[in-house]
């Protein structure tokens, strides 16, 4: 499904936030790399699905009406065999009508447990008056905690978007801190450009949301995302 099409469907349907699964085949219409990740309707299906990805895998709670999964327990990492994801995929579903009785719950997500990175965010956000802006950062919880990011209008050039990277403080994690390997800045300098681009050309994008991705010596991958639109 076409990123048109899913945000068609999401409209007809009065939603403006889309679930991760279709944030993310919109995310892979932008060319962006993201966890190869399946829907699951039932626990049986959870199971099987895992078995074709191959184990670890993460499940995740699919649902409109769910933004923070992992605040509603919605989120179980690292399942390592068929009897683990069959436990977490009744606790989440249990869960998850427990804390949001109301919730439209459209399935579990199975998804492959991506191996440890750095993780990073990039963002856009509408400003009054400048229109889409890009956002970049430390991700995961750090993204809360330092709120070290910098920022930039749409469109980016390719000098902007080395700027936005280079100017956070924590820069020097990504040059390769204590040991650790850099990562690939031009992958994530790609990202940057290839978000820039998508969003200019989709109005009807109010918020997105990439975090984390994970930052690698020869790559990069967006583990989680979330599309808002205009309403």
């Amino acid at each position: 499904m076409g990123a048109d099409e899913i945000i068609s469907t999401a409209r007809k349907e009065g939603r403006t936030y889309l679930t991760e699964l279709e944030s993310k085949q919109i995310l892979k219409v932008a060319g962006i790399n993201t966890t190869e990740i399946r829907l699951a309707r039932t626990r049986e299906e959870a199971i099987s699905l895992s078995k074709e990805i191959g184990f670890p895998v993460v499940l995740k709670i699919v649902s409109p009406d769910v933004l923070h999964k992992t605040d509603a327990k919605g989120v179980k990492l690292s399942l390592k065999d068929e009897e683990e994801v069959g436990e977490a995929y009744d606790e989440i579903i249990s869960s998850i009508k427990k804390h949001e009785p109301s919730a439209n719950i459209q399935g579990v997500s199975v998804q492959s447990m991506a191996r440890p990175g750095i993780e990073v965010i990039i963002g856009m956000s509408k400003d009054p008056q400048f229109g889409p802006v890009l956002m970049f950062g430390l991700g995961g919880i750090l993204v809360e905690v330092l709120k070290d990011v910098s920022f930039r209008i749409v469109p980016l050039t390719r000098r902007d978007a080395g700027e936005m990277i280079r100017e956070i403080k924590g820069y020097p994690i990504l040059e390769g801190y204590r040991g650790q390997e850099p990562v690939d800045i031009a992958v994530l300098e790609e990202m940057l450009l290839k978000v820039s681009d998508f969003v200019e050309g989709r109005p009807e994008i109010k918020e997105l949301d990439i975090n984390p991705i994970l930052a690698y010596s020869n790559g990069a991958l967006a583990v989680d995302a979330r599309v808002i639109l205009e309403s």
